[in-house]
């Protein structure tokens, strides 16, 4: 079923040029097309526990993202563009990943710099820290 939901999510992020998709049991279940972190940390505030199980499918997945999803209980992740260490913590927590483009890491909107929720979690690899961190992060930013 993860491949089926998976499908449904890049699908639909593909054909309505969204930014993220959420599928569960065939359904899409969340969609946005707010760039950045914050659909996601919205999609695990209004969701909870029924994220467990679903597939992701999103614009760029960085360590940030993949550790949200990790926190979640997604079980499969697609990315159009994705990070080495965004795939490798994906994989690490055995959730099945795929994506497009592989890149060294995530730049900010400017593209001068790592983006600000890759450094804050560059030396974490707890899930549940990731989480409290980031949604920290974007509510001190306004960003949900």
């Amino acid at each position: 079923m993860e491949a089926d939901d998976l499908n449904v999510a890049k699908q639909r992020l593909k054909q309505k040029n969204l930014a993220l998709v959420i599928a569960r049991e065939g359904k899409v279940v969340f969609e946005t097309s707010s760039r950045g972190i914050g659909g996601l940390l919205k999609a695990i505030e209004e969701f909870d526990k029924e994220m467990t199980g679903s597939s992701v499918a999103d614009r760029i997945v960085g360590k940030a993202a993949a550790l949200l999803c990790v926190f979640a209980g997604v079980v499969a992740a697609f990315a159009v563009t994705a990070s080495e260490e965004g795939i490798r913590a994906l994989r690490d927590n055995n959730v099945l990943c795929r994506f497009e483009n592989r890149v060294p890491f995530i730049l900010n909107y400017k593209r001068n710099d790592i983006c600000p929720f890759e450094k804050l979690v560059i030396k974490i690899s707890n899930s549940k820290e990731a989480y409290e961190k980031l949604k920290s992060f974007a509510v001190e930013r306004k960003l949900m």
